[in-house]
């Protein structure tokens, strides 16, 4: 895995503001919010996305993070957020190491905007979809 800047954080060679730190995951304050509170969520282990992440640091990120939320909605008051997380450049991820945003929402203005754009799933497609996730799954 190429070095990131979440890499110079992990080793203390970059300062940041750490909310949350484990055997196995580090939490701190983003340096460019999208709300008051916006905080990134890293699995200590290197991995560039969420599939190339081992069991236990995908565990251990599922074991704080609905914590780490808890955190954020009373320290900022706000009750409404989003759970961000990207895998590679056209999914949008800027830092090629894995990484999680719990994004607050305070206003409408405020937080992670999105556009979603659904397509339709017709059912044959569906099905063949299921069977090739199922097959991959074995």
């Amino acid at each position: 895995m190429a070095e990131t800047i979440f890499s110079k954080i992990l080793r203390g060679e970059v300062p940041c503001h750490e909310v949350y730190q484990d055997e196995h995951v580090f939490a701190f304050l983003d340096i460019g919010p999208l709300a008051p509170g916006h905080t990134l969520v890293i699995p200590k282990e290197p991995a560039e996305t969420l599939d190339q992440l081992s069991d236990e640091a995908a565990a251990a990120i599922g074991r704080v993070l609905p914590r780490l939320c808890r955190a954020v909605m009373k320290a900022t008051g706000c009750e409404q957020y989003n759970i961000l997380q990207n895998n590679g450049t056209r999914a949008h991820q800027a830092v090629m190491h894995v990484h999680f945003h719990i994004i607050p929402k305070p206003t409408p203005e405020q937080g992670l905007g999105i556009r979603w754009h659904p397509g339709k799933l017709p059912d044959e497609e569906g099905q063949a979809m299921r069977q090739k996730i199922l097959a991959a799954l074995e």
